[in-house]
């Protein structure tokens, strides 16, 4: 079994910053592509940014340039720095990852928990 446990959310004024953190843990054998997800009240659950293995990264157009993702393999950890943040970015954020499991011959989908984000004045 893994565990993915997003932190790092919070309120925070328009114009201001935040970092999520994603820490996955248990039985992984590799971890592949990584990514951040965002549901707002209302709305679907919504591709924020992804991160392959090797580093190769894509944004939502919605955040390009404000949002940068990144990863540690060695310590199966996700992040995501969040600048110029606006009203429209308030949702809750998600960490996904396409875990390999120890014994297993596919990766699955594992989601964590999510994360509020806040910005407001």
């Amino acid at each position: 079994q893994v565990q993915l446990v997003e932190s790092g959310g919070g309120l925070v004024q328009p114009g201001g910053s935040l970092r999520l953190s994603c820490a996955a843990s248990g039985s992984i054998f590799r971890i592949n592509a990584m990514g951040w997800y965002r549901q707002a009240p209302g709305k679907q659950r919504d591709l924020v940014a992804t991160i392959s293995r090797g580093g190769s990264t894509d944004y939502a157009d919605s955040v390009k340039g404000r949002f940068t993702i990144s990863r540690d393999n060695t310590k199966n950890t996700l992040s995501l720095q969040m600048n110029s943040l606006k009203p429209e970015d308030t949702a809750v954020y998600y960490c996904k990852a396409d875990v390999l499991f120890v014994g297993r011959l596919s990766e699955s989908a594992v989601w964590g928990q999510g994360t509020q984000v806040t910005v407001s004045s």
